[in-house]
């Protein structure tokens, strides 16, 4: 009996420095909340299993549709043989001299289309192209000091496509005034270096055409029905390169190298136009074999998906820890100035209900949208929270107030959420605020004389 007596002796003197002795309440909230930090960094886990799930969605779209369009050419190979001396005898290598068009324009509409793979929308494209230019007399004294060794039979126009799928009609290319149909393929010797030293094969068509050495210049045109998956590029080839792009889709971003001048995006599409010359990029109109890298001179423009629910999920799941702290630390002020008393188990709860809305959250948005589910989401764990506030503290008065804190929070983190550019400024003077008002309400409280006071008021009762 002595034994026991003893030990219940010490559960109520730990269970009674739990309820008056202010540091132990502030370190085992500081406890609780980095054990509750564990559940939170599970949940930022499955934001990235879910949003590398809607990454294998759009790639198995691309897949069965077409991939992102890169449009490179046309470019026009000449093979020659260089001679050399070795010892008595002439040893003749064929080497491969590339032109780049005097003049380039493109100008076509893209078409976009939503698809669906299982929950995720997916963004693609049908395009019509009309490419227009004209080479400048083909000259290879600058290669060459033999003419009679330049084997112009042999003359082939490329077109780089990287996925031959999105193909939709016969490429049918007019040089001067012949019309080539193009050919499937672009073979190894021709093939330049557009993978951006990723070692990745060019795809692309090709034809053998007909150059006359005499002609001071030659148009070509072409027309190109081709689909592709979000992103659509272009190589600025030419001496001088025009491009205009003509869209429905009121949302796009413009990535490579070169911005359009002056696009007009109003809310039923855009119309962009870039225009780029041979002093803007760094490669020149001719050189021979694979000495220069065409693709780090594109340019083009993305469907741009504005509400990505995966990237807004995951930034509000980084406020976790703050909506935590600040959560516990009004508890812990209500406990202070109140004289309620919050067990740590409570403080539990309070934290799971927390962390339980970032899950709410994560699966609503993914049929919802973000804004719709965040509210959604928020009413849930406010009304719960509020609840369980009044019925633990027995006040309603407490109740209207955590429910109004729980109301500003969400509130707050939402417009951090849709302020990207002021997110930091805004997020720091909210907390400047909020210690501030920590402080004012601290500041008539002896924290040394808590817990004498707390014995005077129980003896008195």
């Amino acid at each position: 009996m002595e034994q026991q007596h003893k030990q219940e002796t010490a559960s109520e003197k730990l269970n009674n420095a739990l309820k008056n002795s202010v540091s132990i309440k502030l370190l085992s909230i500081g406890f609780l909340i980095g054990i509750l930090l564990i559940p939170q960094s599970m949940i930022t886990s499955l934001i990235d299993e879910r949003e590398s799930s809607q990454y294998q969605a759009v790639t198995e779209v691309s897949q069965s549709w077409a991939a992102p369009l890169e449009l490179t050419g046309p470019i026009l190979t000449i093979p020659f043989d260089d001679v050399y001396a070795d010892g008595k005898k002439e040893v003749y290598v064929k080497r491969f001299a590339h032109f780049l068009p005097e003049n380039l324009n493109i100008a076509g509409d893209l078409n976009p289309e939503t698809r669906k793979r299982g929950i995720y929308d997916v963004v693609v494209y049908t395009t019509h192209l009309d490419i227009t230019g004209n080479f400048d007399q083909i000259d290879l004294s600058a290669f060459t000091s033999f003419p009679d060794r330049i084997r112009w039979d042999e003359a082939t126009l490329t077109i780089g496509i990287p996925d031959m799928r999105g193909i939709q009609s016969d490429v049918r290319f007019e040089l001067g005034s012949e019309i080539y149909r193009m050919e499937s393929g672009i073979p190894t010797h021709l093939q330049l270096d557009i993978a951006q030293g990723s070692g990745k094969e060019q795809t692309g068509v090709n034809s053998l055409v007909k150059i006359d050495p005499e002609q001071e210049g030659t148009d070509f045109s072409l027309k190109l029905d081709i689909r592709g998956t979000k992103n659509i590029m272009f190589n600025p080839v030419g001496k001088s390169t025009h491009v205009t792009i003509n869209s429905s889709w009121p949302h796009p971003s413009f990535i490579g190298q070169f911005l359009p001048d002056a696009p007009k995006i109003t809310e039923d599409g855009f119309t962009a136009e870039w225009s780029v010359f041979d002093l803007n990029r760094n490669y020149p109109q001719q050189w021979v074999g694979k000495q220069h890298r065409i693709a780090s001179a594109d340019f083009g423009v993305t469907l741009y998906q504005p509400v990505d629910n995966y990237q807004q999920n995951e930034r509000s799941a980084k406020y976790a820890a703050l909506i935590l702290f600040l959560t516990f630390i009004s508890f812990f002020f209500i406990e202070i100035l109140n004289k309620k008393r919050i067990h740590p188990i409570q403080y539990i709860l309070v934290g799971l209900t927390l962390t339980i809305f970032y899950t709410l959250l994560l699966s609503l948005s993914e049929h919802l949208g973000f804004a719709q589910a965040y509210l959604i989401s928020a009413g849930i764990v406010i009304t719960m929270l509020t609840l369980y506030t009044i019925s633990i503290l027995k006040s309603t008065k407490l109740g209207a107030f955590m429910l109004l804190f729980f109301s500003l929070i969400y509130s707050f983190i939402f417009i951090i959420l849709r302020m990207e550019d002021f997110a930091l400024l805004v997020g720091s003077f909210g907390l400047v605020f909020v210690l501030g008002l920590c402080m004012y309400l601290s500041r008539k409280v002896d924290w040394y004389n808590i817990k004498s006071r707390d014995k005077i008021n129980t003896a008195t009762t």
